[in-house]
């Protein structure tokens, strides 16, 4: 659409679509509005749109993923995020955003001790997994129920936004009423009825990338999600198997470039899955900054040995403070904005004490 036009103009081109048969979706950017159709089978004629009043031009979508794509979208989409404290962060533009916290919430004190380190430390985003799909039945499968309340209680006192992980459309409705981005994991990328299901909430998703998942099967999940009525989808890779097994996964890192050139959504990373192991966590972290990535997902645990699940993986708080400290001159350095507070050693010691 031009970029002066009118609620009125785009409801009409809006009816026009539906009078074909087709399904139109209104994708807002910065500057104008595009509307997608989708439901078509195959290329439809542009003259009855271009004559339309307020359209400035018609484009024919070649990738299977359509909405998510550039050619429906040029400009990048920025995802703003409000929780009901009041603090609106924004995903997708020139400020880098880190969402860090534990595996697993397992107990008041650890949840409240990592929630009061992040808030101290200016990250606006905590993670902790409340319902967990393990690998073994045996393992630590979360705190379900109490888990989503305690991450919830410590958000509140500190002011944070929440993310975590949904598991299946059952607790759905729990995660959603608790959390502020509703997380889609690895092993659920292409849960086909789960990507329909947190569609219909008004949270933004954090789309993880699967183990085996090539980057359109990737982008095929987000469309899943998007062309349901849920626009703010933000990627996020977290390695992939190969035949390497030195390390947790390969972080494949050449994912975040490819993202960004093919689709307009955001992407962060997640170096905690892509190595599992604490030593090459930072390292990776820092690629990730340098290569483009819009945030980090990070696992910061008070005692990782004694952690219910991925402790390996886990920062310790001091380690987390000084990789902070050395992200910000390289986000500065491609053009992006870390907003953290580098405390100083005195604030260190007493919140990792």
């Amino acid at each position: 659409m031009d970029s002066h036009a009118n609620q009125e103009q785009i409801d009409l081109v809006c009816a026009r679509v539906r009078e074909m048969g087709f399904k139109p979706h209104v994708i807002a950017g910065e500057d104008r509005v595009a509307i997608g159709i989708t439901g078509n089978k195959g290329a439809l004629d542009k003259e009855p749109f271009l004559s339309m009043s307020g359209v400035i031009d018609a484009v024919r979508v070649t990738k299977p993923y359509k909405l998510v794509s550039r050619e429906v979208k040029p400009d990048d989409t920025i995802i703003k995020i409000k929780n009901s404290n009041g603090v609106e962060i924004k995903i997708g533009g020139d400020e880098l955003h880190l969402m860090a916290g534990p595996c697993s919430v397992e107990s008041e004190t650890q949840i409240n001790e990592i929630a009061h380190l992040l808030k101290a430390s200016g990250v606006k985003i905590m993670r902790g997994g409340a319902f967990k799909p393990r690998t073994s039945p045996y393992a630590f499968q979360g705190l379900k129920q109490k888990g989503l309340e305690l991450l919830k209680e410590a958000a509140e006192k500190t002011g944070l936004l929440v993310v975590t992980e949904v598991k299946d459309t059952e607790s759905l409705p729990a995660v959603a009423e608790h959390s502020d981005i509703l997380q889609i994991g690895a092993r659920n990328m292409q849960n086909f009825s789960l990507l329909e299901a947190v569609a219909h909430y008004n949270k933004p998703v954090l789309l993880k990338r699967g183990l085996a998942a090539t980057m359109e099967e990737f982008l095929m999940a987000a469309e899943y999600i998007v062309s349901n009525g849920n626009p703010n989808v933000i990627f996020c890779e977290r390695g992939i198997r190969t035949y390497e097994t030195y390390t947790r996964n390969t972080l494949d890192l050449s994912c975040v470039p490819v993202i960004q050139h093919l689709s307009h959504l955001p992407i962060i990373v997640d170096p905690s899955h892509g190595v599992g192991m604490w030593e090459y966590v930072a390292p990776m972290a820092k690629a990730a900054v340098a290569c483009g990535a819009h945030g980090l997902m990070i696992e910061v645990h008070p005692n990782p040995a004694e952690a219910l699940s991925d402790g390996p993986q886990s920062l310790k708080p001091k380690k987390f403070i000084s990789l902070l400290r050395d992200l910000k001159p390289i986000a500065e350095a491609v053009g992006k904005r870390l907003n953290v507070n580098v405390l100083n050693e005195t604030k260190s010691l007493e919140l990792c004490a």
